[in-house]
């Protein structure tokens, strides 16, 4: 049976028309952006999709590093992006390539409820090896556990009814309601925390973080989180 991988690597209406995608990564950029520390600062964005405005964010920073796991999402990026030295493709084994303390940022947006506690885990042991001291990681489009189908469609119609394609959201919302995104959200479920879930596990393994006051993007019922290495923690599960 298909599990997120595979959705992830196949098409899929999650936007329901080019207005809703274009928005969509206009204000992901935005709010990515607003994270850069500096225009040398070298940045990795985890789970990074379709990565729409990369280039736009390249234009912030000195490096760009883009990763994801699937096989179709990388292929599409390589061609797009192809000789622009400020972007880096990588693949999973690309991953242990980067330098270790060489990023200034590591963004994981809109991925973690896609995957299970261990993998988060991976993640964050992954982040405090090749962030630098001074290094950031930002967990964003977090999902509380009281969140539901119900909250995330209204916030989607806000974002639609600002954004001017409120009717395209409508017959949006009848088709992702057919499609193979809502079997496979039903079956397999989305991974959700509690503040003080995150908060907890971010400092077992090794890190200082918060909750920011801001979610990534335009549902603001999902939770962003900063983190930085504790470089006084030396009893790391």
């Amino acid at each position: 049976m298909m599990n997120w991988r595979e959705y992830w690597n196949g098409p899929h209406p999650i936007y329901v028309n080019a207005r809703h995608r274009a928005l969509h990564f206009s204000l992901i950029a935005r709010d990515i952006a607003a994270l850069i520390p500096s225009r040398g600062a070298a940045m990795l964005d985890y789970g990074c999709g379709e990565a729409d405005t990369a280039a736009e964010l390249a234009g912030r920073c000195g490096k760009l590093y883009l990763f994801d796991t699937a096989d179709a999402v990388r292929a599409r990026l390589a061609q797009k992006h192809a000789g622009d030295e400020r972007i880096m493709l990588i693949d999973e084994p690309g991953l242990a390539d980067v330098p270790d303390a060489s990023l200034d940022l590591i963004v994981v947006n809109s991925v973690l409820q896609y995957l299970g506690e261990a993998e988060l885990v991976s993640i964050l042991d992954f982040a405090r090896t090749k962030l630098k001291p001074s290094g950031r990681l930002a967990l964003g489009d977090v999902i509380p556990t009281d969140a539901n189908a119900v909250s995330d469609t209204l916030a989607l119609l806000d974002f639609a009814f600002k954004g001017g394609f409120l009717f395209a959201a409508l017959i949006g919302l009848v088709r992702t309601a057919l499609s193979d995104y809502r079997k496979l959200r039903d079956r397999l479920g989305l991974t959700r925390y509690t503040q003080a879930q995150m908060l907890a596990l971010l400092e077992t393994h090794g890190f200082k973080a918060e909750r920011a006051a801001k979610n990534i993007g335009h549902n603001q019922g999902r939770m962003l989180f900063l983190a930085m290495r504790d470089m006084h923690s030396s009893d790391v599960c």
